[in-house]
């Protein structure tokens, strides 16, 4: 019998990803992928930035959705003011990419994240605050039919549903 394939974020994983060179390692999601295929992604590393690195966060009022409806006017921005909208939108492809190589479409992806928040991400004021919304790579698989999970849905006891063949 074939193994489901999974994307999973890196940092979920234990890997030293995190813009504070750290990881966010969640035994619940290793213990949940134990029996797939799983390739581990990390958009903002695929972009060209690097670990350790400065926080960024998505543009106030706006959020990954913003990204596919009209890229020309979204902006991510790092906490120092630095625009690294382009090092997400490149990881962001780099990701989907990976993805459509491997034949996957599921991912969990790290909640909060600009890259791969799935229900909420930082609000774009650098004060820990968050608001309802989807990071770049979450809204790009959102919008190319890749079922997406964060850790905390899969926390909760959420499943993935069975996607319809395209």
């Amino acid at each position: 019998m074939k193994k489901e394939k999974i994307a999973v974020s890196a940092c979920l994983l234990g890997i030293n990803c995190k813009y504070n060179g750290e990881n966010n390692r969640n035994e619940k999601i290793l213990e949940y992928i134990e029996n797939m295929d799983y390739i581990a992604i990390c958009p903002e590393t695929y972009g060209g930035l690097s670990t350790p690195r400065l926080p960024s966060e998505i543009e106030i009022g706006k959020s990954g959705v913003d990204f596919i409806k009209d890229r020309e006017n979204f902006h991510v921005y790092s906490k120092e003011g630095i625009d690294v909208t382009e090092e997400f939108v490149k990881g962001a492809e780099k990701a989907l990419e990976k993805l459509k190589k491997n034949n996957i479409k599921k991912a969990i992806m790290k909640e909060s994240s600009p890259s791969c928040g799935v229900n909420k991400i930082y609000t774009g004021k650098f004060d820990g605050s968050k608001k309802n919304g989807m990071g770049v790579t979450a809204a790009l698989f959102h919008k190319e039919k890749i079922e997406i999970l964060s850790e905390k849905d899969i926390e909760a006891g959420k499943i993935f549903r069975k996607i319809k063949e395209r």
